[in-house]
């Protein structure tokens, strides 16, 4: 099974997130960087782009084999789902149309969920803007649940983990801090079934199981996936966040500048990178990845990391 890990709790402070602090420091350094806010007009185009692609993929796979099927949804159709989710998180934070445009900014969130197969778009923005505003507190729903750290907690049980991530992002806000539902995400919820019941009756059961299959999968152990552990997970002690600088930035709206987001969540991914570049004596020193493989592999097999290595504030938890 594997060696256990050597946390048997979270770690706790009772200091403030660091973003705010930081961010206010660098904009009496550096005003300019607020030049940098708003929405980027070319972003609306890409992800557009990215549906119609997965749309066109569904006539190529329909008529493959199972094992084709699920090839394809791990290298290709997972890939540009998990690239659609990223998108919807930078739809969250107002960044296709601008905050003068919520509405148009929810219905292109709507438009990128279709090829995912699983309808979150508006539920995700109300749980993640409020992982921004209480950062490692208890409406924080980015960190595990005890059970799940007790559970999970040797290297077999991180592996499983990890495949199980998608079912822990998704049910875990619903369990641990529910909200009513809102008429948006029904909204939400049943353009998502109509359109999942159209790829059924037009195209087949093998296309429902490549979009939701390659959702799935591309969550799990997959390098697109590293983002969730290494964001946040503890790799060092007293650093709560972490950036990653690799080349999959590319694909993933720049994600990986993670500290960079926190601290100005009103810059866009694609200028994300300029903002480290200003204000780069207040990155550099501050510990980042490079490989999202690296950081799965070390999750897994480090047993100083798992579901523990997470910094919590202000209510300390069950003893062990």
């Amino acid at each position: 099974m594997g060696a256990h890990v050597s946390r048997t709790d979270f770690e706790y402070t009772y200091n403030e997130e660091p973003h705010a602090s930081r961010r206010k420091a660098i904009l009496a350094k550096y005003p300019q960087i607020k030049k940098l806010f708003g929405y980027d007009p070319n972003f609306k185009w890409i992800v557009i782009g990215m549906v119609l692609t997965q749309f066109v993929s569904f006539f190529f796979i329909k008529d493959c084999s199972w094992p084709v099927v699920i090839f394809f949804a791990y290298i290709f159709g997972g890939v540009i789902n998990h690239s659609l989710m990223l998108a919807i998180h930078e739809i969250a934070h107002n960044l296709a149309f601008g905050y003068s445009r919520p509405m148009a900014n929810k219905l292109l969130g709507m438009f990128a969920n279709l090829p995912i197969g699983l309808p979150f778009a508006i539920t995700f923005k109300y749980y993640h803007l409020e992982h921004h505003r209480y950062q490692g507190e208890e409406k924080d729903t980015d960190i595990p649940t005890y059970v799940e750290a007790k559970l999970f907690c040797n290297t077999f049980g991180k592996l499983v983990w990890l495949l199980l991530q998608p079912f822990f992002y998704a049910f875990r806000p619903v369990v641990t801090y529910p909200k009513p539902p809102t008429l948006l995400e029904m909204c939400n919820t049943a353009i998502q079934l109509m359109f999942n019941f159209l790829v059924v009756y037009f195209l087949g059961w093998k296309v429902l199981a490549y979009m939701l299959g390659g959702s799935v999968l591309a969550m799990g152990i997959h390098p697109v996936a590293g983002h969730f552990v290494s964001e946040h997970y503890m790799f060092h002690k007293g650093f709560e966040t972490y950036s990653y600088y690799g080349c999959l930035n590319a694909i993933t709206f720049n994600v990986g500048y993670h500290n960079e987001h926190h601290d100005f969540p009103y810059v866009p991914g694609s200028r994300l990178p300029q903002v480290r570049e200003i204000a780069s004596e207040f990155y550099d020193k501050l510990p980042h990845h490079d490989s999202w493989v690296s950081v799965l592999y070390d999750f897994v097999f480090d047993p100083e990391i798992g579901p523990y290595a997470r910094i919590k504030r202000k209510q300390k938890g069950l003893k062990t």
